[in-house]
């Protein structure tokens, strides 16, 4: 037994960097370890640091998310002390460390591999020691002296893993969804700042690729705009899926182990902490064992991808060319294009905001598949759930301000290419029906197609109209029905 500790102790040492460094010993279930004198963390979370070297992406890459946990214990230890089970100095330590890790201090100790077992057993008992040990030093105390503040019986008071841990990924996506939107909307701004500067510049809508009728690229980029307010509107409508907790609920919803009136006063306190209108859930073996909130708001994820890749999509092949393709718009030049062909500009951030989406929809499958998955009374897949969405809103706010800055910002029109497009082809005829009537005007689509003529080229040779009835029927307001 004291060989296994032993080498159990070195591994934990090495992996943590500490070998050769003070310790002090800690137990639990599995027997004694050695802790780094330093570390705030404790014996559970340096067993998870064995157990789960996978990504290498600790929680602490996501502060709002560590924020959010601890919001959660704040609140859970003032409706603890309201119903008269917590001792109020021991409130005030945990409220002095809650204080400071929402404030960005300790960060580095919240180690724990985002992929885990267990359910975030091992998320939640990184927050529990921490904010202990955090507690014990403000106390004047030692790290490890738990008789005076016990990550367990203190900061885990009448709760369970399976009511904190949702929780605090339901405030911690809350929190990414202020900055997500706050950049979505900045795009959003962006676009319809382009649709205000180009109004007047006429052009041929396509429908399946093919030509159809006028429009502007005015309208067309306000379109960009509208589309990505909706997907903001969704995103918006999706958080209220979030407000629901089950705080109270403990293991499976039965709220063994809480005090009764502790989920009422916790979720409230947890409101008035987050400055979101968060709710109790009516059904707490219900809200434990579904992860439809979770769904919900990652489909409103999903939702927003599908917008954004369709947008890049579009602006790829409005500015191919520049010689054979579409060309009627520029992206700035941001780097050459090719190793090989001189000369080549890639339209890289459309391509990057594609990849991004791409991303976040494929993270959308694995909350759907792992929501699924979950057996009976508890979802033991919760962390790549939580995983998938916060990697999404992370790339979606980290790229949406590229993406505004390095491309949309710097669109220019190429307004000749423009104008060819609209007397040469074909779908002009349709905004001349008025005129010219229905059988005139599919006379000269057709003889348009057969010439290789432009429809106004034909006009002008017929005489059927003067050059200032085309110069009016021309008029963008006009054919596009803006007046």
């Amino acid at each position: 037994m004291k060989k296994s500790i032993l080498l159990s102790s070195l591994s934990t040492a090495l992996f943590c960097g500490t070998l050769g460094a003070q310790t002090r010993t800690e137990k639990d279930l599995l027997g004694e370890k050695q802790i780094p004198d330093e570390a705030y963390y404790g014996v559970q979370t340096a067993r998870a640091l064995e157990n789960f070297q996978v990504s290498g992406v600790p929680t602490k890459f996501y502060p709002d998310y560590v924020r959010a946990f601890v919001m959660v214990k704040l609140a859970a230890a003032r409706a603890n002390t309201e119903t008269g089970r917590m001792k109020p100095e021991r409130l005030a330590a945990i409220e002095k460390a809650c204080q400071a890790v929402m404030d960005g201090k300790y960060h580095d100790q919240f180690l724990v591999d985002l992929y885990q077992g267990g359910a975030g057993t091992s998320a939640n008992m990184n927050t529990n020691e921490v904010l202990a040990n955090i507690g014990l030093e403000m106390m004047g105390k030692k790290k490890g002296e738990y008789q005076y503040l016990e990550p367990h019986d203190d900061l885990n008071m009448g709760q369970s893993t399976n009511d904190t841990y949702p929780t605090s990924i339901h405030v911690a996506l809350l929190l990414h969804n202020d900055k997500v939107i706050a950049e979505a909307t900045a795009l959003s701004q962006a676009f319809h700042k382009k649709g205000e500067e180009f109004k007047n510049v006429l052009k041929m809508g396509r429908t399946e690729g093919q030509d159809a009728v006028p429009m502007t690229v005015g309208q067309e980029f306000h379109a960009f705009g509208n589309q990505l307010d909706a997907a903001i509107e969704a995103l918006r409508k999706s958080e209220a899926y979030l407000y629901e907790i089950n705080m109270g609920a403990t293991a499976i919803g039965t709220g063994i182990t809480a005090t009764p009136g502790y989920d009422v006063k916790c979720a409230a306190h947890l409101a008035k902490i987050t400055g979101k209108p968060i709710v109790l859930a009516k059904d707490l073996i219900a809200a434990t064992s579904s992860m439809q909130g979770f769904v919900m708001f990652s489909s409103a994820m999903k939702n927003l991808a599908v917008t954004l890749s369709k947008i890049s999509s579009d602006l790829i092949f409005l500015a191919s060319g520049p010689r054979t393709g579409i060309f009627e718009i520029n992206l700035p030049a941001l780097q050459p294009g090719s190793s090989i062909m001189p000369g080549k500009v890639n339209p890289v951030m459309a391509e990057l905001m594609n990849e991004v989406c791409y991303k976040a929809i494929g993270n959308d499958v694995t909350v759907s598949l792992a929501s699924r998955d979950g057996l009976l009374q508890l979802n033991a897949y919760e962390p790549v759930v939580a995983i998938s969405i916060m990697e999404s809103q992370a790339l979606f706010y980290k790229t949406m301000p590229l993406f505004r800055k390095n491309c949309i910002e710097g669109i220019t029109v190429n307004e000749a290419v423009q104008k060819r497009n609209i007397e040469r082809s074909v779908g002009i005829v349709t905004a001349l029906n008025p005129v010219l009537g229905y059988e005139k005007t599919t006379e000269l689509a057709k003889e348009a197609l057969q010439t290789n003529k432009g429809i106004l080229e034909l006009i002008r040779e017929k005489k059927l109209l003067t050059e200032d009835q085309i110069k009016k029927l021309l008029d963008p307001a006009a054919m596009t029905g803006q007046k």
